[in-house]
């Protein structure tokens, strides 16, 4: 198979789809990789490391899609990328097209196949290739908060690292899922007093259990009087459910935003799939914050780009399993054989695949 790595376009996005070592091991069996040229640059990776690794690599993207049977990728398709598109063509990467009505009408226009990391889904109902950038996304979004609540970035001036005599950060967390308790975590282990509300009281409590029960931890099922009284309070909120395929609801409207201290700081970690806070409106890398009503926000979609050395190394371990298995039996076969990959599926000869994306874009 012909297999193509192209150099991600997105704002501030770094990562890359592949590592030398999975061109390696693809190579080694046979397979043709061709990367873009500097596509892992950001990732440290030279261009040198791929030719080592068999790879061939071009500088014109037109020839890479054009030459491809597989596209590898991190993130979704840009608008323009679509005209390089063909249908015998398949792509696997995030896509998040419930929330992005035109890209999926790109795609299906281009009549490729195309599969998203975002809904792959085990047996158990785990997601093997959202887990670990969720993870990251959790992490990050504490990071995040604790540097925009900074007074020099226009921040209420609290440090959420705790410290003797001063009152400790409060952050309100909403979704319990992988993001929800990376991000309960790290901001417990800083100090700070965590909430977490979610529609899901097995994950609470599981979640509860995980974190040792820790006393500055409150978990609580959502309802819209637990979330005014809560944000109303919460120096940083941190937006991280999910919805398979689809986009998410709005469960902070502006008025609960505007009760908020001003110099708070809002994080809408599921921006890709439409945020859940009425205020959020998506950010880049490059521009990552707004203020609206007095609180920062930041929205961005592609968080773990920030870190893509790590991000790369994380995404690639859990995903290559599954491009071996693409070029190994053919697109087809690898489908109808896996259960991951046939739920990954989105897009095909045309038609929307998945029904959480088509009911999300309202063709269900």
């Amino acid at each position: 198979m012909i297999i193509g790595l192209p150099k991600e376009t997105k704002n501030g996005e770094l990562r890359v789809g592949m590592t030398p070592e999975g061109v390696n091991a693809l190579t080694k069996n046979g397979h043709h990789i061709i990367v873009e040229q500097n596509a892992g640059t950001g990732s440290g990776i030279s261009d040198d490391r791929y030719e080592k690794a068999g790879a061939e690599i071009v500088t014109d993207p037109k020839i890479l899609f054009s030459s491809s049977e597989l596209v590898v990728k991190v993130k979704e398709f840009q608008l323009y990328e679509c005209e390089l598109l063909h249908p015998d063509l398949t792509s696997i990467s995030f896509l998040s097209l419930g929330a992005s009505p035109k890209l999926a009408q790109a795609l299906l226009k281009s009549n490729i196949t195309a599969i998203a990391y975002e809904t792959m889904e085990l047996v158990d109902g785990s997601l093997p290739i959202l887990i670990p950038m969720s993870a990251l996304t959790g992490r990050l979004a504490v990071d995040a908060a604790a540097h925009y609540l900074k007074s020099n970035q226009g921040g209420s001036g609290k440090l959420l690292s705790s410290i003797s005599g001063a009152e400790p950060v409060k952050v309100l967390v909403i979704g319990a899922g992988t993001a929800g308790f990376h991000a309960a975590e790290l901001a417990l282990n800083m100090g700070a007093e965590v909430t977490v509300l979610s529609r899901g009281v097995q994950r609470l409590n599981s979640l509860k259990e995980s974190l040792n029960s820790n006393p500055r931890l409150e978990v609580d099922t959502t309802s819209t009087h637990k979330i005014e009284e809560t944000v109303k309070s919460a120096d940083v909120v941190i937006g991280a459910i999910r919805d398979a395929g689809g986009s998410v609801p709005n469960l902070i409207s502006r008025v609960m935003v505007r009760s908020m201290q001003k110099g708070s700081v809002i994080v809408d970690a599921c921006i890709d799939q439409g945020g859940c806070i009425e205020t959020s409106r998506e950010t880049t890398l490059s521009d990552p914050i707004y203020v609206d009503e007095g609180v920062t926000h930041y929205c961005v979609r592609n968080m773990p780009g920030s870190v893509p050395r790590t991000a790369t190394e994380s995404l690639v371990n859990a995903s290559l399993p599954y491009i071996k298995l693409l070029a190994e039996k053919g697109v087809e076969a690898a489908l109808m054989s896996n259960t991951p990959l046939s739920k990954g599926l989105n897009v095909q000869k045309g038609k929307l695949m998945n029904p959480g994306v088509s009911k999300a874009l309202g063709m269900d």
